[in-house]
């Protein structure tokens, strides 16, 4: 990974659902972009230290263009208005290199990939690769309704078009897609990977968990999360850069090193993406992300500084 960032323009915007623009991003004189691999994103800088990610949806053996999609949330936070409003066909933009937080496993066995809503967007780069390699695959896509989902007509146009599903609630009583036909005919050696609202990824990875997937062999990316906020105060020390810092009740541990003059690199602010994860050396953190799994919680070893706090009055970070 890099810190470099590229400087693309946008050669197309279209309009693919209701709330939903895709965007093609190509090199301004034409030149290949970095290769990325399936399940991979993109940093796109906003202007004014607004930073947000946006998995990679094409295929990852073309590396002439990047395309995204972003829904234009009415809970947003600044970055999806921000797409959704500036970034039209001709504008030049800033994002960094991919980076993949969310790969596809070394396996030959099945593939099940779930993608709810715009959920959908690494599931189809993840679709193309795997056709590409040969592997056996399946897409889901579940959607409230036809109209809201996005790349609908670029799927049953695909080359794997013949592995994909649909399932949109309003076309089915209201009913949710049906696990069990989901994950019928998988074996031990089989994978899931889903992404989506977080009500609709536990509900998947509870079922598959309940159906015999091994963790190792459930694979999440979550997008948007409800983060816990505040608490009492605590003292951090970046024993890097020398600096202490209190914590106030209602700020973050980046916030607060921000403040102090430290430049504290944040993306998600919502503990999905590990742009902030560091080591923690002293004290036991109050993990409030979803990026680390249980285990390496119990370690107490690493945190995520945009959203998680401290159980103890005192944290030192490799920082």
């Amino acid at each position: 990974m890099t810190d470099e960032l590229l400087t693309v323009v946008v050669r197309k915007r279209e309009q693919q659902a209701e709330g939903v623009v895709a965007l093609e991003l190509v090199d301004p004189q034409g030149n290949p972009l970095p290769v990325f691999e399936a399940g991979a994103h993109i940093d796109l800088h906003l202007g004014d230290n607004l930073v947000r990610q946006y998995s990679l949806c094409n295929d990852p053996a073309d590396s002439s263009s990047y395309r995204v999609g972003v829904l234009k949330d009415p809970n947003s936070r600044g970055g999806s208005i921000a797409v959704h409003d500036t970034l039209h066909e001709g504008v030049e933009l800033q994002i960094s290199a991919p980076r993949n937080l969310f790969p596809l496993a070394q396996t030959n066995g099945r593939s099940v990939l779930i993608g709810g809503g715009i959920g959908v967007t690494p599931m189809i780069a993840m679709a193309y690769a795997l056709q590409a390699a040969g592997k056996p695959f399946d897409l889901w896509y579940c959607g409230r309704s036809r109209a809201s989902c996005a790349f609908v007509e670029d799927l049953q146009n695909s080359p794997f078009a013949d592995h994909v599903h649909f399932h949109f609630d309003d076309e089915n009583d209201g009913k949710g897609v049906d696990l069990d036909a989901v994950f019928a005919g998988s074996d031990s050696d089989a994978h899931m990977y889903t992404c989506g609202p977080a009500g609709f990824m536990e509900w998947v990875m509870s079922t598959a968990a309940a159906k015999g997937f091994a963790d190792a062999n459930i694979h999440k990316e979550f997008f948007q999360v409800e983060v816990e906020t505040g608490g009492e105060a605590f003292e951090v020390y970046a024993e890097a850069s020398d600096v202490t810092v209190t914590v106030g009740p209602d700020e973050s541990i980046a916030q607060a090193l921000n403040r102090a003059g430290m430049k504290i690199k944040v993306s998600c602010e919502q503990g999905t993406c590990g742009t902030c994860l560091c080591d923690v050396i002293e004290g036991i953190p109050d993990h409030r992300d979803v990026f680390l799994t249980d285990e390496e919680k119990e370690d107490n070893d690493q945190m995520t500084i945009c959203c998680s706090r401290s159980k103890t009055p005192r944290l030192v970070l490799d920082l």
